[in-house]
């Protein structure tokens, strides 16, 4: 089994190469354009990380409790989730909105090389503890490689690049070192960069964009509201109703849009905003999102 979607850090020189050279990524104007890395999940090539390493609380998102280590009472010997077609009719919406990024694959087939903790009960309690590490790092370099792609961020381009190489080597360490690594520092600095790039973009947007960066926004009711520009980074949206709200080119870093009303709002250009976020709100055919996300398919 190789890697799957994880790319490993010799080729990171590769990526800032094809910016460079007109490589196209999500603009703030919304345009089609591909994405560059590829920091998708691929469960055949994860040993169920997120199924076992993660604790899940009984909740509306999980229909049980289960500690960090436990594996779900619904993962399959094969590692498979043995309710994936009917996640959310069994009460496991949680699972649903989750992403790794990428890092389940990485960690099971790169940190790991594709020994897997139940064959090899002597790694598993390590391979647990990486995996958040990890998913950490891929995160970030989810938020780098849009930023590097954003034609307004252009002044911050050259920190960006290489931070985005600096995170890129940390995701090759080995366990030990990941497990030693101060995750908070790094994400620290590369929330620098991507604060600078987010204003960069936003400055662009006529009039003086709100800011609402980490709000109390739960149940608000924003129908129609213009919010263009607006800083909603680790803004509280739940339940928030934003049917018809003008989202262009806003930044929604960290922003919690679970069950906020999205129908007929439009989202095009907006920065750092994931598919978990956009799987964890409701929309409808109406609601314009980023055409690199595309539209979750329970909308």
């Amino acid at each position: 089994m190789g890697v799957g979607n994880c790319i490993p850090a010799e080729r990171s020189g590769a990526w800032a190469a094809r910016r460079e050279n007109g490589g196209r990524g999500t603009g703030e104007d919304g345009e089609d354009v591909p994405e560059r890395l590829d920091l998708k999940a691929d469960c055949a090539n994860c040993f169920g990380l997120c199924c076992v390493a993660l604790p899940f609380a009984k909740s509306a998102d999980f229909a049980v409790d289960k500690d960090a280590g436990e594996p779900c009472r619904n993962l399959l010997a094969d590692f498979r989730c043995g309710i994936h077609a009917n996640l959310r009719e069994k009460g496991f919406q949680g699972c649903t909105v989750f992403d790794c990024f990428g890092a389940g694959q990485k960690v099971s087939q790169g940190t790991f090389g594709g020994r897997d903790w139940r064959r090899a009960p002597e790694v598993a309690r390590q391979m647990f503890q990486v995996f958040p590490v990890m998913r950490q790092l891929h995160e970030l370099l989810r938020y780098l490689d849009e930023a590097l792609a954003l034609p307004s961020a252009e002044p911050v381009r050259g920190e960006v690049r290489r931070a985005l190489d600096d995170v890129v080597r940390l995701t090759g360490a080995g366990p030990a070192e990941l497990l030693d690594l101060d995750v908070a520092a790094v994400r620290g600095r590369v929330n620098v960069l991507l604060l600078r790039a987010s204003e960069l973009v936003r400055s662009g947007v006529p009039g003086r964009p709100k800011s609402m960066r980490g709000a109390d926004l739960i149940g608000a009711k924003l129908t129609g509201a213009d919010l263009r520009g607006a800083d909603l980074r680790g803004a509280y949206l739940i339940a928030a109703d934003l049917r018809r709200a003008d989202l262009r080119s806003a930044d929604l870093i960290g922003a919690d849009l679970r069950d906020a009303d999205l129908r007929g709002a439009d989202l095009t250009g907006a920065v750092f905003l994931t598919r978990a976020q956009l799987d964890s709100a409701r929309g409808d055919s109406r609601t314009r999102v980023p055409a690199a996300l595309g539209r979750p398919a329970h909308w």
